[in-house]
């Protein structure tokens, strides 16, 4: 999607693009921001590099093909680099990296395998330490290759830094050149952070560490995750390096200095491109950020021998990664829904080449995201793809909106079913309502409905459920009840007793309890307890079913959430009709007995924590209700008894603290037995 596309460029096209391209060094090296990814940036320099090879008249000294990076930051001293610090040529194929290599054997006249040293390169920052008699003395940034800044304060902070050289033999004076970078678990933490404390978050590890390092508080920099890694060597005085690029980065490592432990000596072209897959693979799985590998001749004398050109030497180049983010544009933006009934948004993109494979879908995440990005249909966006993760729409390139761009709209109605749409104030994820009625929700909802703590419907396990649905024997609840032992028999390895087992099952299941098939119906966030709560508390479906979210506040263990949750279930006509249609077909069920002064626990609240032997916490919980106490699921001053198991913790010292009555196990256990419902 550049600019400039045409094939005879003018002047004024030349000098156009000098400007965007300043405007863009501008905007990261000193800002520290970026408007495009990198891909795109290296298109823009590539083609200034081709019209002005073409036109070479049309070079000025401020191109940006004739410098290195961008102007340094006002608010720190400037730093003059004596051997300036050069930017490599990229390749962005093995045809390039092949062409390059051909390009050395010619100049050194030679068609003998070559020795070249090659690393990854770190997407970091590029920076200078200077050390006089084996102290640190300066840090300083690449800036322009010629003028850095001095950022000895904040270098200082950086714990993979020295202070001082270990061991002996170093020169009197040396400059190490490395990358500062930033791994990937401190950027997920930091960012992660500051989603917390409504800060903003950086985009990349790179802008991260940029970010970080040009605070003009070292305080603040200190607290940032950054690394240092070094690639290379610049001033050298009093003293000498051994004759090869590799064998200086592990004298620099005897030294106390970092040096990445991926770096390698390979012979020749073949060696030179299996490095490059190897690197590629593994890219993914390392713990920091990389975009390409960096070649060079590994003996100095040769590197002398070659030279260099105006901004680069001719003795190394960087041979680029698959760019991980790239720009295009968002076509529109669509809903899909999960098992568990999210709508999820989806960008629908004009197809893109990223990380390795052409991406026309992205994820948003949710519409918190899609308005914390500010994304409209229309947009020129930066999508991100890297390794197997599903490619993500990363930011807007704001200058480019159409005017006719438009909202993205969370719909009301599940595009899948047609069920209202339930978005709860505070959470992030918006869900269909519609349940067991939902294709996309129905699978685990069936599964769910038929489970052990729920419906109970022994030989109808997952393995029957998948070739119901996929025969079209099934799609809601309610199916289950109207199947016959004949359709059973027709299936793959279901013979006649088998057919029978499960229609004789699922027939029993028609005699269930009110919390049973409230707890079937997979409510959102109502489990066992609180199904068996407000089966108690409303004592027969009819008023749960018409009872308002103040009135649901009533019951133990619902709070605001749940209470939503319960609302909107039993008010979207799709669910209302499938509980009658159950009904209709047989399901019942007594209604629960309500407290009364009768029942041994009748007014009493309980609590159970812990790992319990003899029983689950569940039937624990059951066993409590039949009994007529309400279980809770934390303890407060009303709680009447806490049943603590191994493991129990900050429930247990809470009812300590309020002087709640405790017992084991063993003692709950005979409570169970003095009211024989255990043995």
């Amino acid at each position: 999607m550049t600019d400039l596309q045409q094939t005879d460029p003018n002047r004024n096209d030349h000098d156009d693009l000098v400007t965007r391209i300043r405007q863009l060094d501008y905007e990261y090296y000193v800002l520290n921001e970026s408007s495009l990814p990198d891909a795109e940036y290296d298109r823009l320099m590539q083609k200034l590099i081709s019209i002005e090879a073409a036109h070479p008249e049309w070079v000025r000294d401020d191109s940006p093909t004739q410098r290195v990076g961008g102007q340094p930051q006002a608010g720190f001293t400037q730093v003059q680099h004596e051997v300036p610090m050069l930017s490599l040529d990229n390749a962005f194929s093995d045809e390039d990296l092949a062409a390059f290599y051909k390009r050395l054997q010619d100049r050194m006249n030679t068609t003998d395998a070559l020795e070249l040293a090659c690393e990854p390169k770190l997407d970091g920052i590029a920076i200078s330490l200077l050390y006089e008699d084996g102290r640190l003395v300066r840090g300083a940034t690449r800036g322009d290759g010629t003028t850095g800044e001095d950022i000895t304060a904040n270098v200082r902070t950086i714990r993979s830094i020295p202070l001082s050289l270990r061991g002996d033999g170093w020169p009197k004076v040396l400059e190490v050149r490395g990358e500062i970078y930033m791994p990937r678990q401190g950027f997920e933490r930091m960012n992660a952070q500051a989603l917390e404390q409504g800060e903003k978050v950086f985009v990349n590890p790179r802008n991260a560490a940029s970010g970080s390092l040009r605070q003009l508080d070292p305080q603040l920099t200190a607290k940032r995750p950054l690394e240092m890694c070094c690639y290379s060597v610049g001033r050298v005085e009093g003293g000498s390096l051994p004759e090869t690029h590799y064998d200086t980065l592990n004298a620099l490592a005897g030294w106390g200095l970092k040096i990445n432990d991926e770096s390698r000596v390979v012979t020749g072209l073949d060696d030179m491109l299996a490095y490059y897959q190897r690197m590629l693979g593994r890219r993914d799985d390392l713990t920091y950020e990389i975009d390409g590998i960096v070649y060079k001749i590994n003996r100095f004398q040769l590197q002398q021998r070659l030279g260099f050109v105006s901004r680069a030497p001719r003795w190394a180049i960087a041979r680029k990664f698959p760019a991980q983010e790239e720009m295009t544009r968002l076509l529109d933006v669509e809903f899909q829904v999960g098992r568990t009934g999210a709508l999820t948004p989806v960008a629908r993109l004009e197809p893109v080449f990223v990380g390795g494979v052409t991406v026309s879908n992205a994820t948003l995440h949710n519409m918190d995201e899609v308005e914390r990005i500010g994304v409209h249909i229309g947009d020129t966006v930066i999508v991100r793809r890297a390794g197997d993760v599903i490619p993500q729409v990363v930011r807007v390139v704001d200058d480019q909106r159409p005017v006719d761009a438009k909202a993205v709209e969370l719909p009301a109605a599940c595009p899948v079913c047609g069920s209202a749409v339930e978005r709860v104030e505070g959470e992030a994820v918006s869900r269909c309502t519609g349940g067991i009625h939902c294709d996309a929700q129905r699978r685990e909802a069936l599964k769910h409905f038929v489970s052990r703590r729920a419906l109970d419907i022994e030989g109808l396990g997952e393995k029957l459920i998948d070739t119901l649905l996929e025969k079209g024997l099934l799609h809601t609840p309610g199916d289950l009840f109207e199947l016959t032992a004949d359709q059973l028999v027709e299936l793959d390895r279901m013979g006649e007793k088998s057919a029978n087992n499960v229609i004789n099952a699922i027939d029993a299941a028609k005699q269930t309890t009110l919390p049973r098939f409230l707890y079937a119906l997979g409510i959102r966030e109502v489990g066992v307890t609180t199904a068996a709560n407000l089966a108690q508390h409303f004592g027969g479906l009819e008023k749960l079913w018409s009872a308002t979210e103040e009135t649901l506040l009533e019951v133990d263990d619902v709070g605001p959430k749940v209470a939503a949750h319960v609302r909107h279930f039993f008010e979207e006509p799709n669910n209302r009709l499938e509980i009658e249609r159950l009904v209709g077909l047989g399901l019942t069920w007594p209604d629960p007995a309500p407290a009364s002064g009768s029942m041994p626990l009748s007014g009493q609240t309980w609590v159970v924590t812990g790992k319990l032997e003899a029983l689950s916490r569940d039937e624990a919980k059951d066993y409590l209700q039949r009994l007529g106490a309400k279980v809770a699921g934390s303890v407060s001053a009303k709680t009447s008894q806490l049943v603590a198991g191994p493991g129990a913790g900050s429930k247990l010292k809470k009812a300590t603290d309020l002087d709640v009555p405790v017992m084991d196990e063993a003692a709950f256990l005979d409570v169970l037995r003095e009211h024989r419902l255990w043995q």
